[in-house]
């Protein structure tokens, strides 16, 4: 199996889509029902075609590391496997979507990937089967409704594409057990986030542990931990064996690729991401980088940031979000936050070299396995971070030099 890329990820995932469409619009809730009937339809179509279009765009890592995992473990054993492995990795994506469309609505975010988001749009896509309505520069309680009805029919439909690849895969029942349970991880690290908004600015250090705490369930759960599970069930490995390896470095791997996620967000440049930068900072999110900034700001400093933070989000000005991004700057808060991310990077690796060990991966596979991980660590500045790495590998070359000798001996 060659390494599967993003863009074949994306075109399997618009034709399972339109497939599932394709059958609602067609057969409706019953014979004696047919949706092309219904005056509702023009609304149905809308979310389908939003669907479609929110789905396109994006780095699929979640999709590649799972192929990956598998591809490490068995795809030349058993190549007739790959496409239910891929649309297994389209579920997931799919679900990732609607975790997306979610989120923009929870944090008011019109754009996503440079482009309107899904919310926004739909509220447009009314207004233009309405002569009487204006296109809104916002979204709209219509759109704002068919937004969430679109993120649960995606939710919904990941579930559906995600048991229909796992009938055709080893462990079929622990994948579908697996791909149900990233959903209540995620929710309830939604509910979690959502939590944090009011949680109290005084203790940084506690602030700190429950944003870490958060990234957990809300990111590492499904952008990490599950690839790597769902990817090891599909080629038939006893995850019960490596539950607590594959959770160590999921957890790793998940949270130093959202602390750099939350950095491109005050250092970053939105002609890149996609989004509005300082937008954590607008929602007054509650994140590692501004409990770092608390707690290393100099008091009158960290009084302004929490009036600020205490203060209605549609009342925070360009200038004030500035203030604070040049403050977590000079403050050392963005450079803590790379020494972390760092310490995060070395730590991943050297469970991603400890795990291939353990699975007793092939040459091939190994080099597979590790690069598939190393997609999620950001290319560290911080002084002896190549050096640590560097370091780390030669020994667990080492490791793996004297662990194939042995077994040569043996044999």
């Amino acid at each position: 199996m060659k390494s599967v890329t993003a863009a074949r990820v994306e075109q399997r995932m618009e034709e399972l889509l339109q497939r599932h469409f394709d059958y609602l619009t067609a057969t409706g809730p019953g014979p004696d029902h047919p949706l092309d009937e219904d005056p509702s339809q023009e609304a149905l179509q809308a979310v389908i075609l939003q669907a479609i279009e929110a789905g396109r765009g994006g780095k699929r890592l979640r999709a590649l590391l799972l192929c990956d995992v598998w591809r490490a473990l068995e795809s030349e054993q058993n190549p007739d496997r790959e496409q239910a492995v891929v649309d297994l990795a389209c579920a997931l994506e799919v679900y990732q979507t609607s975790a997306l469309i979610h989120d923009d609505i929870i944090d008011g975010s019109p754009r996503r990937r440079g482009r309107p988001a899904a919310h926004l749009a739909l509220s447009r896509s009314v207004a233009e089967n309405n002569p009487n309505d204006r296109a809104p520069a916002r979204p709209d309680a219509r759109g704002t409704g068919l937004g969430i009805l679109l993120g649960d029919l995606l939710a919904s439909l990941s579930t559906a594409l995600a048991l229909q690849a796992a009938a055709d895969l080893p462990q079929g029942p622990a994948i579908g057990r697996v791909f149900q349970a990233i959903q209540t991880a995620v929710v309830t690290g939604q509910v979690l986030d959502m939590g944090m908004e009011e949680a109290s600015l005084d203790d940084p250090e506690r602030l700190r542990s429950q944003a870490m705490h958060t990234m957990a369930w809300k990111t590492a759960s499904y952008t990490t931990m599950a690839p790597l599970a769902l990817g090891l069930l599909a080629a038939g490995t006893d995850l019960e064996e490596h539950k607590v390896s594959v959770h160590a470095l999921g957890l790793d791997l998940g949270l130093a690729f959202q602390l750099s996620d939350d950095l491109l967000d005050v250092a970053g440049d939105d002609r890149h991401t996609g989004k509005p930068v300082g937008g954590d900072i607008r929602e007054g999110k509650r994140t590692v980088l501004l409990a770092d900034t608390l707690a290393m700001a100099n008091p009158d400093q960290a009084k302004e940031v929490r009036r600020l933070y205490d203060s209605p989000s549609q009342r925070r000005k360009d200038t004030q979000v500035n203030m604070v991004r040049d403050l977590m700057q000079s403050c050392g808060a963005v450079e803590a936050s790379r020494r972390r991310i760092a310490d995060l990077s070395v730590r991943a690796q050297a469970r991603a070299q400890a795990l291939a060990d353990d699975l007793h991966l092939s040459a091939r596979g190994r080099t597979i396995f590790l690069k598939a991980c190393r997609r999620f660590l950001p290319l560290a500045t911080t002084a002896g971070y190549h050096e640590r790495v560097s370091s780390i590998d030669a020994e667990a070359g080492q490791a793996s030099e004297v662990q194939r000798a042995g077994q040569d001996e043996h044999e």
